[in-house]
């Protein structure tokens, strides 16, 4: 299948190969299973500490995006706002985060870091580069953009109207 600019794009279309063959669906189970793997590498990083990789990625979500309310967080992630409020309240009572009056909504707070959850962040972002950047890999610097630029595009696609339109049409 191509798209207007004669240009091949991937397709589970009628004729093409089976879904199981699909160079769409070995992207897929890579990109799962290197999901799984780096969750391995941060806990190995990190000593298996009390820091768990969903802590970690609040943290990290604060550190890069700002303050934020909890329900943004869930929605970023795809997961129900209470499991997100139980993971801030942890870091809360750790003093990784605070709450702050929300301008825009009175009964929604944001959640930022504090001085000590900037000052774990650091930390973390340090370990990881000092291990990882020793990391030999067998792929050039080109080939980790275009893997990236890979995945945004499909990650995007499943955040587009085109996407909720064509779920649409299934039912």
């Amino acid at each position: 299948m191509t798209n207007g600019g004669g240009k091949k794009i991937a397709s589970w279309a009628k004729g093409d190969e089976s879904p199981a063959e699909s160079p769409f669906d070995s992207m897929i189970n890579e990109t799962v299973s290197l999901f799984h793997r780096l969750r391995v590498v941060a806990d190995q990083i990190h000593h298996r500490g009390e820091m768990t990789g969903a802590l970690r990625s609040i943290l990290r979500s604060l550190d890069k995006l700002g303050e934020q309310t909890v329900p943004q967080m869930a929605r970023a992630r795809a997961v129900s706002r209470q499991q997100v409020q139980a993971l801030v309240n942890q870091l809360v009572g750790e003093r990784l985060v605070e709450f702050i009056a929300n301008p825009a909504h009175k009964r929604s707070p944001l959640a930022r870091l504090t001085a000590l959850g900037k000052k774990t962040v650091d930390a973390m972002n340090r370990n990881e580069a000092r291990l990882l950047g020793k990391a030999d890999l067998d792929v050039t610097d080109k080939d980790l953009r275009q893997a990236s630029e890979t995945l945004r595009a499909v990650r995007a696609y499943f955040e587009s109207e085109r996407w909720r339109r064509l779920l649409k049409n299934l039912e």
